[in-house]
């Protein structure tokens, strides 16, 4: 039975990997990462009761996945592609993304389509090459053991997220809260006060861990601390995310972890 899904994944997948590499692409590069990092103080030991996590750049290098997907579904229908696309998506999420989409391209096409057709793309690339960065889950754990509560505030649909073969994220959240659940997106600080809230935890107790500028700046209106984290997604602004954030990290490694304490 579940061969014939996977054979279909599989030939998605590729279907994917076609059109993207026959699009022009103009992203920028990244801003280089110093010789000599350190992770900032209050991460470890955690000086926080709580941690909400976003999933795509921050604790998942996907970025590369979605670039893919947005390549392929703009090649299809014979779109250009550029940067901000993909940085008012991310904010979005899924519904909003679509009715966006639709509004900036002139498209006749109804938005449920377009989610379904992005669910279906990126549960065909999440499934086997979604994995996450290094360390972040050795401290996510690492927090659990201290007793801090972690909870995942995505805007990505949780039929993509529960595709991943090589990550289980009821098993790493204790609580997970996606963007279709919430009236507005990370530009506004909804998602986040509703993990706070699902993890019984007051806003000022929590800490924020984002890629985006719109999502720290939501956390910081919240009243929670907001990290901006270094993602190696070219589109992103390091220098805006850490000029934003109240902290900033380049990478989960540079997290020294002393669990005997």
């Amino acid at each position: 039975m579940g061969t014939t899904q996977d054979d279909a994944l599989e030939a998605q997948a590729r279907r994917i990997e076609r059109l993207a590499a026959a699009m022009p692409d103009d992203e920028a590069l990244p801003d280089a990462e110093p010789s000599v990092r350190t992770a900032p103080m209050g991460l470890w030991p955690p000086d926080f009761d709580a941690a909400i996590f976003d999933f795509d750049g921050t604790i998942s290098d996907t970025a590369s996945l979605w670039h893919e997907i947005d390549l392929a579904f703009l090649g299809e229908r014979g779109l250009p592609y550029s940067a901000d696309y993909p940085q008012k998506l991310n904010v979005l999420g899924f519904e909003a993304g679509a009715r966006y989409t639709i509004e900036r391209y002139g498209l006749h096409e109804a938005p449920e389509d377009i989610c379904n057709e992005w669910n279906l793309m990126g549960r065909a690339l999440y499934r086997s090459r979604a994995t996450l960065r290094d360390g972040a889950q050795g401290y996510i754990e690492a927090l659990r053991g201290r007793g801090v509560g972690i909870a995942l505030a995505t805007t990505n649909d949780p039929d993509v997220l529960d595709s991943m073969r090589h990550v289980d994220v009821n098993r790493l959240f204790d609580v997970r809260v996606h963007g279709k659940e919430v009236a507005r997106q990370k530009d506004h600080p909804d998602i986040y006060l509703e993990a706070a809230r699902r993890l019984g935890v007051e806003p000022g107790r929590c800490i924020v861990f984002e890629d985006i500028v719109p999502g720290l700046l939501s956390a910081r209106r919240a009243g929670m601390c907001a990290c901006g984290v270094y993602s190696n997604d070219p589109v992103q602004n390091v220098a805006e995310v850490r000029r934003v954030a109240d902290r900033f990290l380049w990478e989960w490694t540079d997290i020294r972890l002393d669990t005997t304490r």
